[in-house]
C-alpha cells in the first residue's frame, strides 16, 4: 500500500489524528487524500454527520470526483456518524471496532489495494452513553491497523474540543496533522500500555 497526505508519502498502515481549526483547512488535507485513493484502487470511506453529506459530496464533485459513479461502484462510501459511531444513540466501542475490522476484511476480499478512511469525531461532543470509551477505542485501533492495508484519519475540530481532550487524543495516535502538516507524534503511547494505564486511572477515580 502507498498513500500521500499533506504532501508526504507513506507505505505502512497508519492511524492519524487530524487537528483542524476550520472546515477549509480540513478539506485542504482530505480532498487530495480522497482523490488519490479514488484514482488508484483504494476503497475510500468518509464518516461525518448526516446533515453534512450534501455539502461534502458537492465539495468532492467540485474537485472533479464523479460522485454518483464512485458511490454506485462501492469504491466510495459516505456514511453518517449516527449510523456508525453512535448507532442507536450510543457509542458502542466494541461494535464499532468489529464493524471497522469487517469493513477492512471485506475491502481486501473485494480486491482493493487498501482502505482510506476519514471520520469526523464531532459526534463525541454529544456526550451520548458510551462516549467515555472513546480513548480506549482510539488506542485499540493501533492494534488493528498494523494487520491491514489501511490509513485512518480521525478529524478533530480544535475549536470544539477542550485542550485536555485533545491532549488525551494525542496519546492514542502515532501520527498527527497540525497546521496542514503531518508529523510523527512524540506523545504517542503504545496501545497496551495506554489501555492498562487507563484502567488504573479509572479505578483510582472510582476510589476517590
Amino acid at each position: 500500500m502507498s498513500f500521500s497526505v499533506c504532501g508526504e508519502s507513506f507505505s505502512a498502515p497508519m492511524h492519524i489524528c487530524g487537528f483542524f481549526d476550520s472546515r477549509e483547512q480540513q478539506y485542504e488535507v482530505i480532498i487530495p487524500y480522497i482523490l488519490e485513493g479514488l484514482e488508484t484502487n483504494d476503497k475510500v470511506i468518509n464518516i461525518l454527520e448526516g446533515n453534512r453529506h450534501g455539502e461534502h459530496c458537492r465539495c468532492l464533485a467540485d474537485n472533479g470526483i464523479s460522485i454518483a459513479q464512485k458511490l454506485a461502484s462501492g469504491q466510495l462510501e459516505v456514511l453518517a456518524s449516527e449510523n456508525t459511531y453512535i448507532k442507536d444513540g450510543e457509542f458502542a466501542a466494541e461494535k464499532m471496532y468489529k464493524t471497522l475490522e469487517q469493513t477492512l476484511l471485506s475491502a481486501s476480499r473485494s480486491g482493493y489495494d487498501s482502505v482510506r478512511a476519514c471520520g469526523d469525531m464531532i459526534w463525541a461532543l454529544k456526550n451520548l452513553p458510551g462516549t467515555d470509551e472513546l480513548l480506549e477505542y482510539e488506542a485499540k485501533l493501533n492494534l488493528l491497523t498494523p494487520q491491514h492495508a489501511v490509513s485512518l484519519i480521525c478529524m478533530y475540530d480544535v475549536n470544539s474540543f477542550s485542550p485536555s481532550t485533545l491532549t488525551d487524543i494525542l496519546l492514542t495516535h502515532p501520527y498527527v496533522i497540525k497546521d496542514g502538516k503531518i508529523s510523527k507524534n512524540p506523545h504517542y503511547v503504545e496501545p497496551l500500555e495506554f489501555i492498562s494505564n487507563l484502567s488504573n486511572y479509572r479505578s483510582d477515580k472510582l476510589k476517590s
